[in-house]
């Protein structure tokens, strides 16, 4: 079970999620045309592209990085009794809107930066399938705007204002290693959105950003020590927030 504690001063949140299995899910979205149409194109070969790592789709569990100057979303992949993580696909956005640093208000066309997990799965999306984002966050809600904004996705088709698409094609694959991690009891599938890698080249990409903006380094320093983390261990982090709005690792 998920506890999330509220003090004065920290606002604790976990960069993974798990929790008791909802059986019932994988069947409730197979009723819908679009996942049916996945699972009948791609269920086979992804099945054979985890076994070749070692993981089986009936013990799933996944995790998803966003790189925005990049343009990537890597899928990395363990079985739940796994300690860590293995790189399994890397996507390419198709489109993208606004400019590197976080989301702060509604209608600034950004893509969030920060921690979040996948709170909605959409069957029925305007852009095929899609994957909903929790933005905004704890971190948003104290360091964005009054308005923040909302409705910010992972989905199909090439058109975007603020979300990551991917294609219809990629989409039917993500869409159904979430729907399989999901059944198998990883209910809020976690997500990280960094403006690029925040390696010693990364960095060095964004320092024209940040000569003239000590928030926008700050901030970006603050998303390096989560970075840093899953990069050596291949694990993810547990988090807080504390009351400025930062993340610490726990």
């Amino acid at each position: 079970m998920i506890k999330i504690i509220i003090t004065s001063f920290f606002i604790f949140i976990s960069c993974e999620f798990t929790n008791q299995s909802d059986n019932s899910f994988k069947n409730q979205q197979l009723t819908y045309s679009r996942v049916k149409t996945a699972y009948a194109e791609k269920e086979n070969s992804l099945t054979d592209e985890l076994q070749k790592l070692n993981i089986q789709l009936s013990t799933l569990n996944i995790f998803i990085r966003a790189f925005k100057y990049d343009k990537q979303l890597e899928v990395w992949v363990k079985n739940k009794s796994d300690k860590t993580y293995q790189l399994f696909k890397t996507y390419s956005f198709c489109a993208s809107s606004g400019t590197l640093g976080p989301k702060r208000k509604q209608g600034d066309n950004q893509t969030p930066e920060g921690i979040y997990y996948i709170d909605r799965f959409n069957p029925s999306s305007n852009f095929y399938l899609s994957l909903g984002i929790n933005y905004p966050n704890a971190s948003d809600k104290i360091l964005g705007d009054k308005y923040p904004g909302g409705d910010i996705f992972i989905h199909g088709d090439c058109v975007t204002i603020g979300c990551i698409p991917i294609t219809d094609e990629k989409i039917k694959e993500l869409y159904l290693l979430c729907v399989e991690s999901k059944n198998n009891s990883q209910l809020k599938i976690p997500i990280q959105i960094f403006p690029t890698r925040l390696n010693d080249a990364g960095l060095l990409k964004l320092s024209k950003y940040t000569t003239s903006n000590t928030t926008l380094k700050n901030f970006w320093e603050n998303l390096k020590p989560i970075y840093n983390y899953f990069e050596t261990k291949h694990t993810i982090p547990t988090c807080v927030v504390n009351s400025k709005g930062q993340y610490q690792i726990q």
